[in-house]
């Protein structure tokens, strides 16, 4: 992979760990206003809780590919970024353009989701 093209993947990653970043920070606040106006009635309380697990569910997630793409971002600067962590072959240009965060080529990530399910 090539400087030019480094560069690229770099800036769309930190671009995605912005946009992530700022959504969890949202979610957490929104979590925290769920909190701390619980109404009395149970039926609003039950409504609240279900809020609040829905906000930090979400949350988990976008937690989960903050972490991929700081994974990313740690490959790119020991020169092991695009390459597959399965196989070690290269991950092509369109994945990569499509996730910048993947770990594996297609191949590989169709064997792990046919193993998971």
């Amino acid at each position: 992979m090539n400087k030019k093209d480094k560069e690229r993947y770099k800036k769309k990653l930190l671009e995605f760990k912005e946009e992530l970043t700022g959504k969890l920070l949202e979610a957490q606040n929104e979590s925290k206003f769920v909190e701390e106006h619980i109404a009395q009635d149970v039926g609003d309380k039950a409504e609240s809780s279900y809020t609040k697990e829905f906000l930090l569910s979400l949350s988990n997630t976008e937690r989960n590919q903050l972490f991929l793409i700081d994974d990313a971002l740690e490959r790119l600067e020991k020169d092991d970024y695009g390459n597959c962590q399965s196989c070690g072959n290269p991950i092509g240009k369109k994945r990569l353009d499509a996730v910048p965060w993947a770990v594996n080529c297609i191949s590989c990530q169709q064997k792990a989701e046919e193993e998971n399910a």
